[in-house]
């Protein structure tokens, strides 16, 4: 664990930074993030109903005994009603991009945010995300997500076959290639999320490398000045359910991806350990004694040299570390809470955070420690108010950075 005085001397030199940006910087940290859309129904299961009204009910609380409920029904049957507690817009895409608008980055958005019967018209409930981008091109209508929320967790339970058409001919097809070129041209940041339940993003990579990025020059128009060069941040997405052939397919194309622009990979603890073994990495279980800092920081290392790739962020609930090709690396104790009002979304707010401050340069004028940090606030301060935080929040939450709940 970090000393809480250095704690705060980090987050509060990341305020006084991120306090300091101009519209000019914000200008030239233009993103363009891609692909999916869901609709999301946030949900609680209910454990106890007491009336039969909305708010009549207690949940269920834990993972553990959502598990216990649903295998007592084994040989069985079981009846499992799900509360719902509000629709809004999701998919790690939305999410990321979301989270980068609202902290003032413009931010073009390609994806499936589109209606049913007119896939290149905006779906209603993407409404209030749109105003937060410079320019949203819908290609697909959007997948649907039951995220059951717990004290301890979540689990997403999704329909994505409509996420699945999304490949790199329809993009050629609805956003045009030289539109396409165009708009990564002028971006600083590249964002690409879940690849895991899109069978498309393959060929999108693949499109990008060979149709885009091999013909624009090392840095667009954005990416000059205090931003410094291009970059890719791409999040799996809990492969859990893919092969290791598939996801070993997966980190090859990003190491050739990394040969043209920088590429960090954003994991949470579970997807690391996973990447870890299918890359043949042995720190989880090297260091399975270690502290979480440690671990994280090693692997962090240890994936990046792997993999080839320009930087690795990972990011369990209880803080974040990091390692770049440069040799840097760190580790940040976030301001962990136990009773968040959202938790779907928080792991793409820290993404959002994490990819602002490195965009912006605050790893190379502070250190990547403070790019942890932002991504740990702009995260925690998302799952104690439920929204994204604005620029004006996420420094006054910096400056008074809550102390980790144990």
């Amino acid at each position: 664990m970090m000393l809480s005085n250095e704690r705060r001397v980090i987050a509060r030199a990341a305020a006084d930074a991120l306090e300091s940006i101009t519209l000019a910087q914000l200008e030239r940290a233009r993103a363009v993030v891609g692909f999916d859309g869901f609709v999301d129904s946030i949900v609680h299961v209910v454990d106890t109903r007491h009336a039969m009204t909305r708010e009549g009910y207690s949940p269920i609380r834990t993972i553990g005994a959502f598990a216990a409920r649903a295998a007592a029904a084994a040989g069985k049957s079981a009846n499992i009603e799900l509360m719902t507690l509000e629709d809004r817009f999701g998919g790690n895409g939305p999410l990321l991009a979301g989270a980068l608008g609202q902290l003032g980055v413009p931010v073009t958005y390609i994806g499936a945010v589109g209606q049913p019967e007119s896939p290149t018209s905006l779906h209603p409930i993407f409404q209030e995300f749109a105003g937060r981008c410079r320019a949203v091109l819908p290609v697909s209508p959007p997948a649907f997500t039951d995220a059951m929320e717990f004290d301890d967790g979540k689990i997403m339970l999704n329909r994505a076959a409509n996420v699945q058409g999304v490949n790199w001919d329809l993009l050629k097809r609805t956003v045009g290639l030289d539109a396409l070129r165009a708009i990564f041209a002028e971006s600083s940041l590249i964002g690409m999320v879940n690849w895991t339940v899109m069978g498309g993003v393959n060929s999108i990579w693949r499109g990008l490398r060979t149709e885009v990025l091999a013909v624009l020059p090392p840095s667009g128009a954005a990416a000059q000045g205090e931003t410094g060069r291009r970059s890719i941040f791409v999040d799996l997405t809990d492969p859990a359910k893919r092969t290791d052939a598939d996801i070993a397919e997966a980190l090859g194309l990003l190491s050739d991806l990394n040969s043209l622009v920088p590429v960090t990979l954003g994991l949470n603890l579970a997807e690391a350990e996973r990447i870890a073994r299918v890359a043949s990495v042995g720190s989880f279980e090297r260091l399975k004694d270690a502290s979480l800092g440690e671990l994280v920081e090693t692997s962090a290392l240890e994936i990046r040299c792997k993999l080839g790739l320009s930087s690795v962020v990972i990011h369990p609930r209880e803080g974040a570390g990091a390692a770049t090709a440069d040799g840097r690396s760190a580790w940040f104790d976030g301001p962990f809470t136990r009773s968040p009002k959202l938790s779907t979304g928080a792991g793409d707010h820290f993404n959002g955070g994490y990819a602002f401050a490195t965009t912006l340069g605050i790893d190379g004028a502070i250190g990547i420690d403070a790019c942890l940090a932002i991504g740990c606030a702009v995260s925690g301060a998302y799952v104690r108010d439920a929204e994204s935080p604005t620029r004006q929040r996420l420094v006054e939450f910096l400056r008074e950075l809550p102390e980790p709940e144990r």
